[in-house]
């Protein structure tokens, strides 16, 4: 696996919650501009993690889940891959 393949994973999950939020957080699809400017961040910024080409800080992480109704694992979920067991 690349070193920046969890970032696209990363940026592919936040982009699936915001375009295909679920039905309990109350939450509707938005663009990525409604969605920057819901959560006081630039645009651009946005679609830089979402094409994996930004490494988001925790602060940003928490960010984007409280502006996606989600908690921050959920962006997490699936990203990256299985490590081996010990002793494997």
């Amino acid at each position: 696996m690349e070193s920046t393949d969890h970032r696209v994973q990363f940026g592919l999950r936040v982009r699936e919650l915001r375009m295909h939020p679920r039905r309990s957080t109350g939450k509707r699809p938005r663009s990525q501009e409604r969605f920057a400017d819901d959560i006081g961040m630039d645009r651009t910024y946005i679609g830089g993690i979402e094409r994996g080409r930004r490494n988001p800080t925790l602060d940003v992480i928490v960010r984007l889940a409280d502006g996606l109704g989600v908690p921050p694992a959920e962006l997490l979920r699936g990203v990256g891959s299985p490590r081996p067991s010990p002793g494997r």
